[in-house]
């Protein structure tokens, strides 16, 4: 498992770890869940995903609670930590991640376009949130994210994870 790729580092982490990956995700509509997919193998630890991109599905499916979605929307650190909890809850997993933000065209949920949120989640309390602003179009957002998330999880498997609740700019 591995060839080199984040998703593959990862993957082989938690095989190692003998623990268990789940994914929520909004923004990115399951291409979080294709990466890791497309990682011959992944079927050891790769729990499955929910792509909640209605933000009543957030509350629905996940968990999240639906004051924090109506003070804040769906474009929220708490909101991507929950979206984490949720999914390892709702599948069983060990860890969790999460993506939550927004692609473009147009701002939401008072956020600018560019502006995403990725969440790990794992045992024990483990796990961070991390604020993004990212440059460039739809496309160039959504990928930057599916980056993102999965080496914000890398970071916490391998113990690198930057403070908790940190800010990153900028784009791949």
């Amino acid at each position: 498992m591995g060839g080199g790729s984040t998703a593959g580092e990862v993957l082989a982490s938690l095989v190692a770890r003998g623990q268990s990956l789940a994914v929520a995700e909004s923004l990115t509509g399951g291409l979080v869940a294709g990466e890791l997919t497309a990682v011959p193998g992944a079927s050891r630890v790769f729990r499955g995903s929910v792509t909640a991109y209605a933000t009543e599905l957030k509350h629905e499916l996940l968990g999240v609670d639906a004051a924090l979605l109506a003070a804040h929307g769906a474009v929220h650190a708490d909101v991507a930590r929950q979206m984490a909890t949720g999914v390892r809850r709702v599948l069983g997993a060990d860890w969790g991640i999460a993506t939550t933000g927004v692609a473009g065209p147009d701002p939401q949920d008072g956020q600018p376009v560019g502006t995403v949120f990725v969440a790990a989640e794992g045992p024990d309390g483990a796990g961070s949130v991390r604020r993004l602003t990212l440059d460039g179009d739809r496309h160039r957002i959504r990928r930057s994210s599916v980056g993102a998330v999965i080496e914000l999880l890398l970071s916490e498997l391998t113990g690198n994870a930057p403070a908790k609740d940190t800010e990153q700019h900028g784009g791949n």
